[in-house]
C-alpha cells in the first residue's frame, strides 16, 4: 500500500521502508502462537467503554487482532475488509476485537473515519502486545522515515506491535494465528473463517 505513496514521497524513501519490513518479519517468530493460552486483559474502547476478553469469551470466540495505528495505510485497509466480512464472523458466533497503543480519541477516530461496527480497543503503553510476544521498538535508523510519512512514535518510546490476528476459543485458547513482523503481510478474512468453521461450527 505504500505505492499510494508514489508521487508524494521519494522513491527511495518507499524502497527503505520495503527493505524495513522484509527484515521485521521474523518478528512474528516470538508471539504467541495455536496451543498457547490467550492472556486475558481489559482495556478502553473508543468510547471508553471497558471489553474484558474472558467476558466476551462466554458468548464465543474472539477474533482478536493487533494492529500498529491510523496513520498505517496497511491498518486502515485491513481493518475495513473485516469490517467488509463482520457478517460472516457473527454468523459463526465470533466477536471480532481490534487493539492498537492509540489513544481512545484516536481509536474513536479510526472508527468513525471506517465506520467500523466492532470493538477497537486501545493498549496504552502496549501492555497487552507485550503479553502476547508481538511488542518491538523501532529502528533507531528507520525512524526518521516514520516521521516522513506521518508516524510520531516517539510518545510511545518508538515501540509498536507485530500486526497479529487470533481466533481464541471460549475456554482461552489459541486456535488460529497469524503473526508476522512484515507489516504489509495480514490475515486474510477467508482464512479466519474457515479457522472458525472448523472449530465452531455445529
Amino acid at each position: 500500500m505504500y505505492e499510494q505513496m508514489r508521487g508524494t514521497v521519494p522513491e527511495e524513501l518507499v524502497a527503505r521502508l520495503h527493505r524495513n519490513a522484509e527484515k521485521l518479519s521474523p518478528l512474528g517468530d516470538k508471539a504467541l502462537q495455536v496451543g498457547d493460552r490467550a492472556p486475558d486483559f481489559t482495556l478502553p474502547g473508543a468510547t471508553g467503554a471497558e471489553f474484558t476478553l474472558s467476558d466476551a469469551l462466554r458468548s464465543g470466540p474472539v477474533v482478536l487482532t493487533f494492529y500498529r495505528g491510523n496513520w498505517c495505510p496497511y491498518c486502515n485497509l485491513e481493518l475495513r475488509v473485516l469490517q467488509s466480512r463482520i457478517d460472516d464472523f457473527r454468523a459463526l458466533g465470533a466477536r471480532l476485537v481490534a487493539i492498537s497503543p492509540q489513544s481512545p480519541d484516536d481509536s474513536l477516530s479510526m472508527t468513525e473515519k471506517h465506520e467500523l461496527d466492532f470493538d477497537v480497543l486501545s493498549d496504552g503503553g502496549n501492555r497487552i502486545a507485550a503479553d502476547y510476544g508481538l511488542l518491538f521498538t523501532v529502528d533507531e535508523a528507520i525512524r526518521a522515515d516514520y516521521l516522513t510519512v506521518g508516524a510520531d512514535l516517539s510518545a510511545g518510546d518508538w515501540e509498536l506491535p507485530v500486526p497479529a490476528t487470533y481466533v481464541i476459543s471460549s475456554d482461552g485458547r489459541i486456535v488460529y494465528a497469524f503473526t508476522d513482523g512484515d507489516y504489509r503481510q495480514r490475515a486474510e478474512p477467508e482464512d479466519i473463517l474457515t479457522a472458525l468453521r472448523q472449530h465452531f461450527s455445529q
